[in-house]
């Protein structure tokens, strides 16, 4: 297929000492799929072996009650009584899927016939609950007096009657992925069968007409959360059947019309990328996780049909993102309240968001623009992406998440979902489900073709046999990546004398920056030069669009040989991104790296890095949860908040994806400051905002202000901080309040409670709620759609405003087990 073959690009290459011009054509890649690539690696290896040992498991078991509706809306198909109503929130279904899916090409790495059973019940049970029209989706199925009440508000009152918001095709779009990678893994078509019975059921109710829905008229809904589109170009590689690839296409040519936006129900505004056409998008607006899908679902559109009039969309929404919306470890989505882009150049480290969601989305949607296009850069995206952001996503031991990714901690601030730190699980559990999926999918990243090109885009210790015109070509590659630039690829084409092209990715880490864009760039001076072998004499190539090529008639033993130095480099940001003004961050190759509070003697955002382009001393962790960890020792100084000045200190740094696996509550920093006065400016924390907290009842020995003193609990049954509580006997059972005054009117973007519970009296509240006063009129704290008012011993339950909301007061009410007493040690309000 070259649907973009009107570009060609050439290059001159000396190969042997003769000069050879190289021609590359622009044409969509078609990529090595997962279970054809056989991981060699000792840094992804391991990683899917704690997944299969660890993470699924554990993901299997918290999705359980997912299986559980499914199996209740199966048994009232078949007539049978059902009186369990639903249980969790109207998407729960896509995180079960999620998680099969990474189960699914786990099986390619061992077989595991208890895992495949497992995963066969569950099968039966998703095709139990399939409507016998192809409708699969429990709210709806089930009678009204067992759809959980809580989700009304999102599903509409019938199928397909408010998209925007039901998540109906966002769910299947994810079980559409799973059932694919569990046909390609295992070779069984029943889900698959199941997914293309449900998409084919939804091209006729959306783009033919169903009399059984929409009074027979074609729904011009698109949907509010993107994933349908993506899924559904997937289908169509592994089917073959262009219905698929023409559905995906017309939802995302639907989206953004008037057509669209005027029908009931519909998705509309920025949000989720709904104000206008998608071809009119210049910008990366809304919630972050529903941009980067779609503009995935966007590219492989153009792939897959030539439709190139996505194309300046598409290039200016990637331009948007890398030079000016974008967190040097690939993050995205800075702004905490709606999860999504905020305005250029705001990029805060601290208190930013970056949901991993993001961040998995940020690998997709640059995976595609490369298979799209052909280029590396978008690749270098990717890589920065997965090894930062991505992999910080998950604890070592592959049981512990980040939903929210920030560049600094002050070790005592609940950034993540109420935790200083990762959490074993979220009400919301999308992020933990993405983990589960794309870790697994890395082989399926490391190689793609034409007919007579093979290119390289993750350097990953693998082996495969790619299918070129002239003869299969099998490749086995060695590399310590990312850890060394070393990169070893032994290459036996199955006809002696086989010509073709293989290209190798110099990625842009090797300039002059870190990550394309125009964000940051090298302060240092650290060049090193990139020299690759063939045979072990010299490649002397011009690189094109970030690919060296390599062409020659290859034969049996040919070695291919690549060296990309990995100096320790210093990077600077623009000067219009204000939290990182004077500043300056670390990297190691694809790696970026951070302080922790373990390895140092001071807070981590103490330390000040005056000298630009230090190598420092690399050494190994060589034993602990971090063994096998390079890290990187500099001589620096930290200031002293008293003093006000700078002293010298040793600095330790370790890659970024690295922090967080000893303890909770610890410092951590990216960009450190030049001098101490940026130090301590960074430092400086304004008084608490609370002026004022009145509670409706206070034990004598408690005080209400104390929920706002700003002293971090260890634990909820922390008796060595000032408390409120409400016990008596006479209040044992009975609501409670607490009023909190602002000093001045704010916008609030979070609340954070922190629950007293001794199990002596005082105990975790049974429920509770908020609100804001707006004017003289109370009304009521509406949570986010993935955020719940939260009841979590040992943590911060936090909870952001569905809409913004700016106020000078709000309230607490709890309501208590009975006979019991509430109790709080810390209130946060952002």
């Amino acid at each position: 297929m070259r649907f973009l073959s009107a570009v060609v690009l050439l290059a001159t290459a000396v190969v042997s000492c003769h000069t050879t011009t190289i021609e590359r054509e622009r044409e969509p890649l078609t990529p090595m799929s997962f279970e054809k690539v056989t991981l060699e690696d000792d840094f992804w290896l391991p990683r899917l072996k704690t997944q299969k040992e660890t993470l699924v498991p554990f993901s299997l078991e918290k999705t359980r009650f997912s299986v559980e509706n499914l199996r209740r809306v199966g048994q009232y198909l078949k007539g049978e009584k059902v009186t369990k109503p639903f249980e969790g929130a109207l998407f729960v279904a896509s995180d079960l899927f999620k998680v099969m899916e990474g189960a699914a090409y786990l099986l390619t790495l061992e077989k595991d016939a208890e895992l495949e059973a497992q995963m066969d019940e569950i099968i039966d049970i998703i095709a139990s609950a399939q409507a016998a029209d192809g409708y699969l989706y429990e709210l709806h199925i089930l009678p009204e007096h067992l759809r959980n009440k809580g989700n009304e508000w999102g599903t509409g009152h019938k199928p397909y009657s408010k998209v925007a918001y039901s998540h109906e095709l966002y769910n299947m779009g994810h079980m559409y992925e799973g059932a694919i990678a569990y046909y390609q893994a295992t070779g069984k078509r029943k889900w698959l069968d199941v997914a293309e019975k449900n998409a084919q059921h939804i091209n006729k109710v959306f783009f033919e007409g169903d009399s059984n829905y929409n009074e027979g008229k074609p729904i011009t809904q698109t949907p509010g959360h993107q994933e349908i589109e993506l899924a559904l170009v997937k289908m169509y590689r592994v089917t073959g059947n262009e219905l698929y690839r023409n559905m995906a296409k017309k939802f995302i040519d639907l989206r953004g019309t008037e057509e669209s936006k005027n029908a009931e129900g519909a998705a509309a505004g920025e949000y989720c990328q709904a104000h206008i056409p998608v071809r009119e998008q210049m910008e990366a607006v809304g919630h972050s996780v529903r941009a980067t899908y779609l503009y995935s679902g966007m590219a492989d559109v153009v792939s897959m049909t030539g439709d190139t009039t996505l194309l300046p969309a598409l290039n200016s929404i990637w331009h948007d993102i890398v030079d000016r919306k974008m967190h040097i470890n690939g993050g995205l989505g800075a702004v905490p309240g709606i999860e999504g882009f905020g305005p250029a150049y705001d990029l805060p480290n601290r208190d930013t968001y970056d949901e991993t969601c993001a961040a998995v989305g940020n690998v997709f949607f640059n995976y595609r623009m490369f298979l799209m296009s052909g280029e590396a850069k978008y690749v270098d995206v990717a890589e920065v992406a997965l090894y930062n952001n991505v992999l910080a996503g998950v604890n070592l031991e592959g049981n512990k998440f980040f939903y929210v990714n920030v560049l600094e901690a002050d070790g005592k601030k609940p950034f993540n979902h109420g935790r200083a730190g990762r959490s074993p699980w979220f009400g919301t559990a999308c992020c933990p489900s993405n983990m589960a999926r794309l870790i697994p999918q890395i082989s399926g990243m490391t190689y793609s073709y034409t007919d007579d090109d093979i290119y390289t885009a993750f350097y990953v210790g693998s082996s495969t046999v790619v299918p070129l015109a002239a003869g299969d070509v099998k490749l086995k590659q060695t590399t310590a990546y990312p850890f060394e630039g070393k990169v070893s690829i032994e290459v036996e084409p199955a006809v002696e004398g086989e010509e073709f092209t293989l290209w190798l990715r110099i990625p842009t880490w090797c300039g002059e920056q870190f990550v394309p864009g125009k964000l940051y760039s090298y302060a240092d001076n650290n060049r090193s030069k990139v020299v690759a072998k063939v045979n072990g004499e010299r490649v002397r190539t011009t690189v094109v669009d970030g690919y060296m090529p390599v062409q020659r008639a290859w034969k049996a033993g040919d070695r291919v040989e690549l060296e990309l130095p990995m100096p320790v480099r210093y990077s600077v940001a623009d000067e219009r991104v204000e939290a990182d003004l004077n500043r300056v961050c670390l990297t190691r190759g694809p790696l970026l790296y951070c302080a922790e509070q373990p390895d140092n003697e001071y807070p981590a955002s103490h330390y000040v890095v005056r000298k630009i382009g230090k190598q420092g001393e690399l050494a190994i962790f060589d034993e602990g949860i971090m063994a096998g960890i390079p890290n990187i020792t500099l001589s620096s100084s930290s200031v002293d908040l008293l003093e006000g000045k700078a002293t010298p200190a040793t600095l330790t740094l370790i890659p970024y994806y690295a922090w967080n696996n000893r303890g909770d509550n610890v410092t951590m920093n990216v960009w450190f400051a030049r001098d101490a006065e940026t130090a301590l400016n960074g430092l400086t924390r304004t008084v608490g905002n609370v002026m004022d907290v009145r509670a409706s009842f206070t034990y004598p020995n408690d005080d209400p202000v104390a929920v706002a003193d700003g002293k971090h609990p260890k634990s909820s049954n922390d008796h060595s901080i000032p408390r409120w509580t409400s016990w008596s006997q006479n209040q044992l059972g009975k609501t409670q309040t607490l009023e909190v005054t602002l000093r001045k009117e704010q916008k609030v973007e979070s609340v954070s409670i922190y629950w007293f519970d001794d199990h002596d009296g005082v105990y975790l509240p049974a429920s509770w709620s908020m609100e804001y006063k707006d004017g003289e009129e109370w009304k009521p704290f509406q949570p986010y759609i993935t955020d719940r008012f939260g009841v979590e011993p040992n943590q911060f339950n936090m909870v952001h405003p569905h809409e913004a909301i700016t106020t000078r007061a709000l309230r607490v009410t709890m309501v208590p087990q009975p006979n019991k007493a509430v109790g709080v040690l810390e209130m946060v309000i952002e």
